[in-house]
């Protein structure tokens, strides 16, 4: 591959990050988890499949690390008794390309016969699929297209995925005044907890 080719890879996914919808839904997903864990007693419960999932189970771990309280759940493990976890005042962020993948609207259909309705924040890039449905606020990727050059591998969709994550955390670290101090006190060890302590 040229320096061209990989340059122009490059500016394929940087586009897709400037195409991502900036229709508030963003502040309204802020809102949504902010009156649910940092006014109530809920959790940030995420969900993804495959690649999707990756991208959730570090969007959870740095929801947790700044301040609001989230875990991955894998949605096989939830069908078979990890469901017990989720509770009534939980929102459920759920992450599917697609918005039709299986497992995903599965979980929603199970965790309505467990608590009725949960609030849920979804990233997905189809406004028109089963989860973005179901989503309370959706966090639209845009018309992503995979820069794989069989169309197929999950490139760019799950770095836009990521990159709202990012947007989602630095907001919700924002809202609640999140402190060097405090991020401290949830590193003990390593590069960026001393850091933090300095």
């Amino acid at each position: 591959m040229t320096q061209e080719e990989i340059q122009e890879l490059i500016e394929k996914e940087i586009q897709a990050i400037r195409n991502i919808p900036m229709d508030g839904s963003l502040q309204q997903a802020v809102n949504l988890i902010h009156k649910a864990v940092h006014e109530g007693d809920g959790t940030v419960i995420v969900s993804g499949v495959g690649k999707a999932g990756e991208v959730g189970t570090k969007i959870a771990n740095t929801l947790c690390s700044t301040g609001t309280p989230a875990y991955f759940l894998k949605p096989l493990e939830a069908q078979h008794g990890d469901l017990g976890l989720v509770k009534k005042q939980d929102v459920l962020l759920l992450i599917s390309n697609s918005g039709n993948t299986r497992e995903i609207i599965e979980l929603i259909d199970q965790v309505k016969l467990l608590h009725g309705d949960l609030k849920i924040i979804t990233i997905t890039r189809n406004p028109a699929s089963p989860l973005a449905a179901a989503g309370d606020v959706n966090l639209l990727t845009g018309d992503t297209e995979e820069i794989c050059p069989l169309g197929l591998t999950p490139t760019t969709s799950t770095t836009v995925m990521t990159v709202i994550g990012d947007l989602l955390v630095v907001a919700l670290m924002k809202r609640i005044g999140f402190s060097k101090e405090q991020y401290g006190l949830r590193h003990h060890s390593g590069y960026l907890g001393k850091k933090a302590r300095k």
